[in-house]
């Protein structure tokens, strides 16, 4: 499981639709000072930053977010599935699997919100304070920030957490972050200052550091426990849930913290206003469904085309006590494909990876199993205007021509790699003769008894892994057209806590890292992505859990540099646009499907902003209870 840059992901598991919680780094403000900010001769003080310079839509004085209900009564429960196992209440460690929202206690210094694209605001800081060109910045903590223990939080806590993760965090993180801080300097109890490293980019420096949760040094020091372990101990944060109970594999339940000491501040206004998150475990995705007809839990984001197409017409909705919607979002699609490892032999030809991808048949999927709700992926920032089009412009190919000699065919001189097309049968005929071609020139010849095997005469054999049964009608069919190609095709679904083992690495044995040869995963990007790139894509993050499928190219690993350290918005869509078609080139994944809208299904004793904002569906944050409407459906039987 996957969380951008800093935290490994501690939502539910992969899906049709793969929607997870990400939080990837917002950029830093360029050189014009927008609105609120307040410049002293060559120093500006702010209560927000932005990326490329533009005013912050919300200043320094504002009452509360846009698209919040600020008269939204707190109270009640609401409650969610997930499915397979946990063992750990640690996020930010590979080791183990962490229970769902086990970041929830952890705030940083500074935000993003749902409905703005680059801006943070301060939330745990009351000002920023930083010179034109960022060489520093100066966080003015707010001194009401407490642990949820009641203990204050100081600079020492931050400058403390701040080595954690230099110390003991993810390696490609830590990577990181020793390219952009030179030093962490506590100036007194409230105030800590960033200084930089010249040579790193000055668009993600602030919030770079601006991102990083905030965690007591006090309980660290009394309890021994290390960043990069896996415990069952939360640990203690200062946000606005914590860790009421558990149960191992079968149910956690988090609390609202009436002593929130953030409660009132403009940007909680309308938040967090549900008394108790509980999340049910269940064994797999069918008896969840089956949970929330019988009312074990209470809202679900429904991730199944054919669920949503068909296990709906039940009394409890046609009674009106469970409601069926679709509400519209923004997002781009996250990636979601399945991931070649670029770690074995076999997968190293760019032929074999295009022949595999052919035979996936997108199309015949959508129709006969996904009632045509979805859209095929094409781009790493597919639904936005980031995604690569039509040939390279001369602004594209100042950037790709300097790395030709690195770059994969077709780069310069075509447009995007695309998807293919299928036709209405599962076995796209036009595209087997395509792909058994491109075997056959990469030396995997058929044999007497159907299956191909190279000059050693090894069969080329793919396993794919996974952990979902709901993912089994999908991926059978890609398979049957795999062995029609003389592809020894074979799906191995474990348990979750095996598959976990099996996809990240082992630094006891490296043997045992990556052992899988093609997953299911999601490559969550962003609208103004940073550093988090390297992670993903870059060689830096090979070691970690993020970068999947392998990926080391000296030309990617230069055009995220140009991502990082562009200072326009012209500018970074450049580097983007040049950057996904390189990644799109080298073909280690066979991208899979998105939709535009969220599709959930709640008992009828929730209320949301409308219209709700368009980079947050936002369940767990600014919805609210409606008790009434919840002792009606008590009353009227349809809730225990």
């Amino acid at each position: 499981m996957k969380r951008k840059v800093m935290v490994a992901d501690a939502s539910s598991g992969r899906s049709e639709t793969g929607a997870r919680l990400t939080l990837g780094l917002a950029a830093v403000l360029a050189l014009a000072a927008p609105s609120g900010l307040r410049a002293e001769g060559t120093v500006i003080t702010s209560h927000a930053i932005t990326t490329f310079g533009d005013a912050p839509k919300y200043p320094s004085d504002f009452k509360h977010l846009d698209y919040v209900n600020p008269d939204a009564p707190k109270g009640g429960e609401i409650s969610e599935a997930t499915f397979g196992t946990f063992d750990s209440f640690n996020p930010y460690t590979q080791k183990g699997r962490a229970a769902a929202l086990a970041n929830i206690a952890y705030e940083e210094m500074m935000v993003g919100t749902a409905d703005e694209v680059g801006a943070m605001y301060c939330l745990i800081c009351k000002t920023i304070e930083y010179p034109q060109d960022k060489a520093w910045v100066i966080f003015h903590m707010r001194p009401e920030a407490r642990f949820s223990d009641g203990s204050p939080m100081t600079a020492e806590d931050v400058a403390f957490t701040y080595a954690l993760f230099r110390d003991e965090g993810l390696i490609s993180f830590r990577t990181v972050l020793a390219e952009y801080v030179e030093s962490v300097e506590v100036l007194d109890d409230h105030r800590i200052k960033y200084v930089f490293k010249p040579e790193s980019s000055p668009r993600e420096r602030i919030q770079m550091a601006g991102g990083l949760p905030v965690m007591s040094k006090a309980w660290f020091e009394k309890t021994g426990a290390k960043l990069d372990e896996s415990r069952m101990e939360p640990g203690v944060g200062s946000g606005p849930y914590v860790l009421e109970s558990f149960d191992v594999n079968q149910r956690v339940i988090y609390k609202r913290n009436p002593d929130y000491w953030g409660k009132d501040l403009p940007i909680s206004i309308g938040q967090n206003n549900f008394d108790r998150i509980r999340i049910e475990y269940f064994g797999d995705a069918t008896s969840a469904l089956e949970g929330l007809k019988a009312g074990a839990y209470t809202f679900r984001n429904e991730n199944s085309s054919k669920n949503w197409a068909t296990a709906y017409d039940i009394p409890a909705v046609e009674k009106g006590w469970l409601v069926k919607q679709e509400l519209k979002h923004g997002n781009i699609a996250n990636g979601q494909s399945f991931v070649l490892n670029l770690r074995r032999e076999k997968f190293q030809d760019p032929r074999v990876r295009e022949a595999i991808g052919l035979m996936f048949n997108f199309e015949w999927s959508n129709e006969s199993l996904f009632y045509g709700l979805y859209r095929r992926i094409n781009s790493f920032w597919e639904n936005s205007e980031l995604a690569a089009q039509g040939l390279p412009s001369p602004e594209e190919l100042a950037l790709l021509e300097p790395l030709k000699d690195q770059l994969p065919p077709g780069v310069l001189d075509q447009e995007p790699a695309m998807a293919p097309v299928s036709g209405e049968r599962q076995l796209d005929r036009k595209n087997l003769r395509k792909a058994a071609a491109l075997l056959e020139a990469a030396g995997w010849i058929v044999g007497d008894d159907g299956i191909r095997r190279n000059a050693r005469g090894e069969m080329l054999s793919i396993e794919f892994l996974e952990d979902d049964p709901a993912f089994d009608r999908i991926v059978n069919p890609f398979i049957e057209n795999l062995r029609a190609l003389g592809v020894d095709a074979t799906l191995n679904r474990v348990d979750p806590a095996q598959y976990t083992k099996r996809v990240r690495p082992d630094a006891a044995n490296a043997a045992a890292s990556f052992d899988f040869d093609i997953i299911t995963d999601q490559f969550p990007t962003g609208y103004e992505p940073g550093a988090g790139l390297k992670q993903y894509f870059g060689t830096e993050g090979l070691a970690d859990v993020f970068n999947t499928m392998g990926l080391s190219d000296p030309a990617a690993d230069a055009l995220i540099e140009k991502v990082i350290a562009a200072q326009s918005k012209d500018e970074m869509h450049v580097a983007v646009k040049a950057l996904d078609r390189v990644l799109r080139a080298h073909r280690f994944w066979v991208p899979q499907w998105f939709k535009d809208s969220y599709t959930v299904a709640y008992y009828d004793m929730y209320r949301h902003p409308d219209p709700l904002p368009p980079f947050a569906l936002g369940e767990l944050s600014f919805w609210w209870y409606d008790a009434d409407r919840a002792a009606a459906l008590k009353s009227a039987g349809a809730l225990n």
